[in-house]
């Protein structure tokens, strides 16, 4: 033993520590192998529930467990009950559609909807629209594999250097419309936002129809090789 070892026993007196418990080895139960296995099987069948309903069941079972040694196997298999998902309240409502709330002049409401396509090799290609609801004119026509938020805020700060600030801006439900960035940056604009109710893009008519022609007269007509050709084709 060298210079800088401690023997055992006088580890074990220093700690006050029997010998015997250093030298303990745990043995594993006979029936362990079953109860673990059973538990795996319970906890598929009922992912919400925990250690306590699964003791409960393997009592039933005919197991003769208690709720500790249940509990240790919980924690030692890696078990836990996953974090319960709130629902989160879709914005929208019917009175923002265009029958209730229809436009009144030029740059008193724009409306934005997304348009989905592939090019030659399959790759995926997403166009911003963004039309005047009153002219019914095309204000932008943005193609990219992906648009997000801040894309999106892109495209606007330069519509409303040109054109203006719109008094209400129409649009669906998607991730990048609801955005908290895309919120807050019409908030300090002063445009106010008009969420139609989820599942209704009829109220967001003007945008579909655009989307529909926007379909058959040009995406259904041409084959795009790459991101650069649709580009082209698109301004």
């Amino acid at each position: 033993m060298g210079p800088d070892q401690v023997s055992e026993r006088r580890l074990c007196s220093v700690l006050g520590q029997s010998r015997s418990t250093q030298r303990y080895l745990a043995k594993v139960k006979d029936d362990e192998h079953g109860i673990v296995q059973q538990m795996h099987e319970l906890v598929r069948r009922h992912p919400r529930r925990g250690y306590r309903f699964v003791h409960a069941m393997l009592c039933r079972s005919g197991f003769h467990i208690n709720q500790k040694r249940v509990y240790r196997l919980w924690k030692k298999e890696g078990f836990k009950v996953p974090i319960k998902q709130h629902k989160k309240r879709s914005l929208g409502i019917n009175a923002n559609g265009i029958m209730r709330h229809r436009s009144e002049h030029i740059n008193d409401v724009w409306c934005w909807d997304f348009i989905h396509d592939r090019d030659e090799k399959g790759r995926p290609l997403k166009w911003l629209i963004i039309e005047d609801e009153f002219t019914r004119e095309s204000l932008a026509l943005e193609v990219e594999r992906s648009i997000k938020a801040c894309d999106v805020i892109d495209v606007l700060t330069q519509l409303l250097v040109i054109r203006g600030v719109p008094r209400h801006i129409r649009s669906d439900n998607g991730p990048e419309f609801i955005a908290y960035a895309i919120r807050n940056f019409l908030k300090r604009a002063e445009v106010e936002t008009l969420y139609i109710e989820p599942g209704s893009p009829w109220q967001n008519g003007y945008a579909e129809s655009f989307n529909s022609r926007f379909r058959d007269e040009f995406l259904n007509c041409e084959l795009f090789l790459d991101l650069r050709e649709a580009k082209a084709l698109s301004a």
